[in-house]
């Protein structure tokens, strides 16, 4: 039986279990809360499924396996920096995050600082998840461009066809049954699967050090530079980010958001490590893959087609897909939720408008509308991604404007009671004027394009004009309302149910 013939047919037979994974989530879908936080209700297990599934996308399956083809052990740090946000973020905040029955980060900012002002942030997190839920879309699609052999939009449009389906269709429920099957795919793929094929094509670890250079073997091979960068981009991104607190508001309990997220982050750490060692091992087993010109991503392809058997090789290559869609469906809900909580009505509020997110006012009618939101940014992902070939750019200006712009009014509210709203905002608004001034003089002054934007030294003077202005207004200005002070409180003691409705005067 022809090999690609079998690989094809079980991604396709994947791709048909997600769509009817979005119909099972429908029947456990009743209003907004199920939508989009899965009524607040996951279990352990569950829980740990969806986070580590949500963090860990293409770039962590299928850049984790090349940076280990191109740089050895040292290429898992990409991926150790991402486990290490998940363990910070579960073990330092995310039981007081689950205590607050919120649906967004800029929800927070208004309830502990008592101010509108701070809801700019659901601006930036809306160009965060958009261009995130269009990089994952583009990631997958060329696995279906070689696998299929159609059109680069064509597999664009029917790969987010099926994400948007089963998104819209069930809303969270639905995307946390994908999780599990997507985690469990994941899993079985790589540790079970790529790793001892891959080790075995090599000879083992013997094999490999033979064969190799030594700087395979070391842990700073990548440089210490890159290393320290993965951990602030990647760690402290994901901190703050909607798509990862969206997944922490499904916690049942904040024990369940504490340890079922350290779990995750753990399983991310090892989950690195194999993809460096697969990669290793196909770099004694396929030395001859060109990098150079196809780019480091090709190793995880080549691998799961020469070196696995058939049909191991289709579920590999599925594993990969699972990553990626994993990743778009969750910034896809969680592009929608903050549209419709945030910035829909602060942008109303610019016109004089009032607009009230009531949650839960008319449960058929909430689902409704949110299911029109995840079409519709879920439509506007699609086209995004057919239409410009590189969203890299575009997700890391909003990357770098999420970490040096908004992390410490985030993080300082959680942690520093003499945090004030104006601090917040002033903050806010430096952070990102320092990031994208100093991303726009590097560009302008790089020999290479987007040199620039891809430049570390923005996020870095973003990062510290911020956390200067916080402090320094914070201090100036009289602290926050008490009865602001009182409310908040009361959510992380755990006596608020529910988010309030959302109003703009």
């Amino acid at each position: 039986m022809d090999a690609n013939a079998v690989n094809i047919g079980i991604v396709v037979a994947y791709l048909a279990a997600m769509l009817a994974f979005g119909w099972w989530g429908k029947s456990r879908t009743k209003n907004n809360s199920d939508f989009l936080v899965a009524g607040r209700r996951l279990g352990p297990l569950l829980y740990t499924g969806t986070m580590a599934a949500v963090v860990l996308g293409g770039a962590s399956t299928v850049g984790g396996v090349g940076l280990g083809y191109r740089f050895g052990i040292s290429g898992a740090w990409l991926v150790i920096a991402i486990g290490a946000g998940v363990i910070a973020l579960s073990l330092a905040f995310a039981g007081t995050i689950q205590r607050l029955k919120i649906y967004t980060v800029a929800q927070m900012l208004t309830l502990r600082y008592g101010t509108r002002s701070t809801q700019t942030s659901g601006i930036v997190m809306l160009a965060y998840t958009l261009m995130l839920c269009a990089t994952s879309t583009s990631a997958y699609a060329t696995i279906f461009v070689v696998l299929f052999g159609w059109e680069r939009w064509f597999a664009i449009l029917l790969g987010g066809a099926i994400v948007l389906v089963y998104s819209t269709v069930g809303g969270m429920w639905s995307i946390t049954l994908a999780d599990q099957v997507q985690f469990v795919i994941k899993t079985v793929g790589i540790f079970l699967l790529m790793l001892p094929f891959a080790l075995n094509a090599a000879g083992g670890f013997d094999g490999i050090r033979q064969r190799v250079d030594a700087s395979f073997f070391q842990w700073d091979g990548i440089g210490v530079q890159t290393i320290i960068t993965y951990f602030v981009v990647y760690t402290l991104g994901l901190l703050i980010g909607q798509d990862i607190w969206q997944r922490v508001f499904t916690a049942k309990t904040p024990e369940v958001a504490r340890w079922g997220g350290t779990t995750a982050g753990i399983y991310c750490v090892l989950y690195g490590v194999a993809g460096a060692v697969i990669g290793m091992a196909a770099k004694v087993a396929l030395p001859n893959i060109d990098v150079a010109n196809l780019g480091k991503d090709v190793v995880y392809a080549e691998v799961a087609t020469h070196l696995l058997p058939i049909a191991v090789g289709g579920l590999v290559l599925a594993a990969a897909v699972a990553a990626m869609m994993s990743t778009a469906s969750g910034a896809l809900i969680a592009a929608a939720t903050v549209a419709r909580t945030d910035v829909v009505p602060f942008v109303a509020g610019w016109f004089g408008k009032s607009i009230a997110v009531e949650h839960d006012r008319d449960p058929e009618e909430d689902v409704r509308e949110n299911r029109w939101w995840v079409l519709g940014l879920g439509v506007v992902t699609i086209v995004i991604a057919i239409l410009v070939k590189d969203v890299v750019a575009a997700l890391t200006i909003a990357y770098d404007i999420l970490v040096g712009g908004l992390l410490v009014a985030i993080l300082g509210g959680l942690v520093w009671r003499r945090g004030t709203g104006l601090g917040a905002a002033v903050s806010m608004a430096v952070g990102t004027v320092v990031t994208l001034g100093t991303m726009v003089y590097l560009e302008a002054t790089a020999a290479v394009p987007l040199d620039g934007i891809y430049a570390n030294e923005p996020i870095y003077f973003g990062l510290a004009a911020s956390a200067v202005a916080y402090v320094a207004v914070s201090l100036a200005t009289p602290p926050t309302d008490g009865r602001v002070r009182a409310a908040w409180e009361a959510r992380l003691a755990g006596r608020v149910e529910e988010a309030l409705p959302e109003k703009v005067a």
